[in-house]
């Protein structure tokens, strides 16, 4: 059902897996998926790629670049406008396999990835579907939501100073992508968030998740915003997977951008926070994923 594999990304190789069905026929219709801020492919996408799988839809999983088993430097260091070039890359590796149809592609994304497909869609249209689940829409918005107010001329010093760093060649520094303590500093605060990525750490053999994230990726984040393509995905069908109190990817604010997208269209609440999708919530909302890509591709 998997094979290993790895293209070239604009210079850069990636790697994951390729997920073909069993016991059918191909060229099969395909998604391309990766996951979300700073977390790898071993984080539940091996188990969303198994259900789409049995549903006779071949899957392509990478890690993003700089990232888990992906080359790229400096490692740890998100570029999101580079993410969402490298999903075009995948969808063209994907459509050279001859196990799958080219002219049926679709691209699931989550959290931070779950805003770049939104792009993706808006600007290939070899893609036929979307899902984006519990999606990272726009970093300015995000960030005054879960930083304090008192924390964000902080936050700001932080990339100054980080900038003026590079500007004299030296490298971005690190922070800590989540803490268990309330008054550390990292990149995306909460309890909830901290035992995400550790579960898999503990749990997953030869994870290479490490808790750590470039300045420059926060200044990066700032300027993540994708409103301008959400009424240019379509005549692509899209699915957005929405968690009803979700403090890290906002609820309000996806929902924002689904008012902003064009017909045809859909949206599945789950009745948990931002987790849930992968955890307590997984069998919904990858039964969802699954049924509206089996309908549209």
């Amino acid at each position: 059902m998997r094979r290993n594999i790895e293209f070239n990304a604009d210079g850069v190789t990636l790697r994951g897996w390729l997920y073909v069905p069993d016991a059918s026929q191909g060229p099969h219709p395909a998604v391309v998926m990766s996951h979300g801020f700073t977390a790898v492919k071993e984080m539940t996408l091996d188990r969303y790629a198994e259900v789409f799988c049995k549903g006779g839809l071949a899957v392509l999983v990478y890690d993003n670049r700089c990232l888990g088993q992906s080359d790229g430097q400096p490692r740890h260091d998100i570029d999101p406008t580079a993410q969402r070039r490298d999903y075009r890359c995948a969808i063209t590796f994907a459509q050279q396999q001859k196990e799958i149809d080219s002219n049926r592609i679709g691209v699931w994304g989550t959290s931070y990835s779950g805003g770049a497909v939104l792009a993706v869609a808006a600007l290939d249209k070899r893609v036929k579907a979307v899902v984006s689940q519990v999606p990272f829409v726009n970093g300015w918005k995000n960030i005054q939501q879960f930083l304090r107010l008192s924390d964000v001329a902080d936050f700001m010093k932080m990339l100054d100073e980080d900038r003026a760093l590079r500007m004299k060649g030296q490298p971005s520094q690190y922070v800590q992508v989540a803490t268990d303590k309330p008054d550390e500093p990292c990149a995306f605060p909460g309890l909830r968030t901290y035992n995400y990525f550790h579960k898999y750490v503990k749990e997953v053999p030869n994870c290479t998740w490490e808790n750590k994230v470039t300045v420059r990726s926060l200044e990066y984040l700032l300027e993540y915003d994708v409103t301008g393509y959400m009424p240019l995905i379509a005549p692509a069908p899209l699915l957005m997977i929405v968690s009803h109190a979700d403090s890290a990817t906002p609820t309000d604010l996806a929902l924002e951008m689904f008012q902003l997208a064009r017909e045809p269209k859909e949206l599945h609440v789950v009745k948990a926070d931002h987790y849930a999708s992968y955890l307590e919530g997984f069998e919904g909302t990858s039964a969802a994923a699954r049924d509206f890509f089996v309908k549209n591709l």
